[in-house]
């Protein structure tokens, strides 16, 4: 049944032909330090900003990650009113980008895949154009999906939801934002990237995002351990071994390639003979 669904896809055109990636601690690894510093400014954000006592912040953050997949999400769901773009520019404007290299070696593998590349991460698309920018690869990729277009304005509603936490016998309250690893965020980016998610694959870091993305019927590689997690497809330490693991990416335009050149051969070998005669 697999080889023959298989073969319907070739049949029908390219196995992959759209490529999703999530942007931070997939490009670039964890190492970097913007990881921590991201959450030291969230920290901070919701002590300061919204008047957390500094003592529950930890366990508070951790427990709405947990639950909707970004502190920020959380935030919202249970009661928090504040200004998206501020919230942005505490949390993303004092990371240190400095940490971040040009990449040629991840360069030169996107630019080699013959499949279209879109960034879909759950920042805002400053800090998305930051990342690449610092990493060398802005024109790797055809767009980027963000906050901002999964929650444009006009669909961005404000919240009736009082500042409590759920607890284990109430219902969870539902967010105003859309972000991974929701189902309404995986449908938003594959409508947005008009991509069979078939015939997609997605990369990320995150296994709750990887888990979701297989609901949604795509291909998935969790990037960033050797270990596959649930719904993961494939598990790459590190995002440089994408050939490796992955050869099918490259599987026809090497194939054309070859056409092209028995093609070439046989060109030449005809001219050969018309010119000896």
């Amino acid at each position: 049944m697999v080889l023959a669904k298989n073969r319907l896809v070739t049949e029908q055109g390219p196995r992959y032909d759209c490529l999703l990636f999530d942007l931070d601690d997939t490009l670039y690894p964890l190492s970097s330090g913007l990881a921590a510093a991201c959450s030291n400014n969230i920290r901070d954000y919701v002590n300061k900003k919204l008047g957390v006592e500094r003592s529950r912040v930890p366990d508070l953050s951790r427990e709405l990650y947990k639950t909707y997949g970004t502190t920020m999400a959380g935030l919202r769901a249970v009661g928090y009113e504040f200004d998206y773009d501020d919230y942005h520019s505490f949390v993303h404007g004092r990371l240190p980008y400095e940490n971040l290299k040009p990449d040629p070696v991840l360069k030169n593998l996107l630019l080699s895949m013959p499949q279209r590349k879109i960034i879909f991460t759950n920042s805002d698309k400053v800090h998305a154009a930051k990342v690449l920018n610092r990493l060398g690869l802005k024109d790797c990729f055809e767009g980027i999906i963000c906050f901002e277009t999964l929650n444009p304005p006009s669909k961005i509603v404000e919240s009736n939801n009082k500042r409590n936490m759920p607890t284990d016998n109430s219902t969870i309250p539902k967010t105003a934002i859309i972000c991974k690893p929701s189902k309404e965020a995986m449908e938003q980016a594959l409508r947005l990237a008009n991509a069979d998610p078939q015939r997609t694959i997605f990369f990320d870091d995150n296994p709750r995002n990887i888990a979701a993305g297989k609901r949604a019927g795509l291909h998935t590689v969790l990037v960033g351990s050797s270990f596959r997690t649930a719904g993961a497809d494939f598990a790459l330490e590190s995002i440089h071994n994408i050939r490796e693991a992955l050869p099918a990416i490259w599987e026809e335009e090497d194939a054309e390639s070859t056409k092209n050149i028995v093609r070439s051969r046989r060109a030449g070998a005809t001219i050969g003979t018309v010119v000896t005669a």
